[in-house]
């Protein structure tokens, strides 16, 4: 990905939502109020988890990476697509790009990653209760919360580096509002449809792994939970499970309609919009979804912020 005529070039233009001018008024109000919700949410999660020594349990020390990662992704991109929404200058640097798409591709592939690892916790806790705490000791948890950081950024230096070769011809102008792999391949002078083959192989696997533990997890979770006889029980465990499922959906099923469709039947303009969905309300359900409305949380809440509160 080098400039062929090289000395001249200097950036990318990200057209992003340019085409509608009156939306981006919209979209500049709504964007911000959603990342400050994130912001403040997830930031609540990763402060709490480590105040609280009954939040300090694997299950929180994942959710706390995840907010962690959450607001790591969103930072990577919301706050230059804000700027750009506000003026006319919608540039971006050649460096700059290139930083944007190593940083936001390394942080989905590892949230991936950390989902497959979230099912597996649950599935220890809810089907191996008397061995939770052997299973998920704190060294095992450090090294698959570690493993899935190391694994996606590693997967985002493999695709960066089947990419960074492709020389481009002047072309400088991307069809969305932030740097993204396949496109950066259209501006390419030179046939790219070993690379692009090559990226679709690299994805799947990065796909299947999570997809399959998390298959596993929960198909022995449904089971555990249906030879539970009480209701009450049954109610909670589902109401937990439930918010982990729709987050995977979001997260999986945006990514695949991006990532893994045909190009014959992708729609540039829903994918900006598809794009906007897990790039800001998946970060910011995160929390929500997950947590704050726990009574665990809730009672952390209480404890850290009246302690702080009595304190004065």
């Amino acid at each position: 990905m080098y400039p062929k005529n090289g000395s001249s070039f200097t950036g990318f233009i990200l057209l992003g939502f340019s085409d509608w001018p009156q939306l981006e008024r919209v979209l500049f109000v709504v964007l911000l109020i959603l990342y400050l919700l994130t912001l403040l949410g997830n930031t609540t999660i990763i402060v709490l988890s480590h105040l609280d020594p009954h939040l300090q349990t694997p299950m929180y020390f994942f959710l706390s990476n995840l907010s962690f990662l959450d607001l790591c992704y969103m930072t990577s991109t919301v706050p230059q697509l804000l700027v750009h929404l506000r003026g006319a200058d919608k540039s971006i640097s050649f460096g700059g790009c290139v930083a944007q798409m190593f940083v936001s591709l390394g942080l989905a592939s590892t949230e991936c990653l950390l989902l497959g690892v979230m099912a597996f916790d649950r599935y220890a806790a809810v089907c191996r209760p008397l061995h939770y705490t052997v299973i998920m000791h704190p060294r095992l948890c450090v090294l698959m919360a570690s493993a899935s950081w190391f694994i996606g950024f590693a997967n985002s230096s493999l695709q960066m580096g089947l990419i960074f070769l492709v020389p481009l011809c002047g072309r400088n102008k991307i069809d969305h509002f932030f740097c993204e792999v396949t496109l950066l391949l259209k501006l390419a002078c030179v046939d790219t449809t070993e690379n692009e083959n090559e990226l679709f192989s690299v994805s799947v696997i990065i796909l299947l792994i999570p997809v399959t533990l998390i298959t596993f997890s929960y198909g022995h979770i449904v089971r555990e939970v249906l030879r539970i006889k009480s209701a009450t029980g049954q109610r909670k465990l589902f109401g937990t499970c439930g918010s982990y499922l729709t987050v995977v959906s979001l997260f999986y099923g945006t990514g695949i309609y991006i990532y893994l469709q045909p190009n014959s039947n992708y729609s540039q303009d829903q994918g900006k919009f598809i794009s906007l969905f897990y790039t800001i309300i998946t970060p910011m359900a995160n929390p929500f979804m997950y947590t704050l409305g726990n009574k665990d949380v809730t009672l952390a809440m209480r404890k850290v912020f009246c302690q702080d509160y009595d304190s004065r």
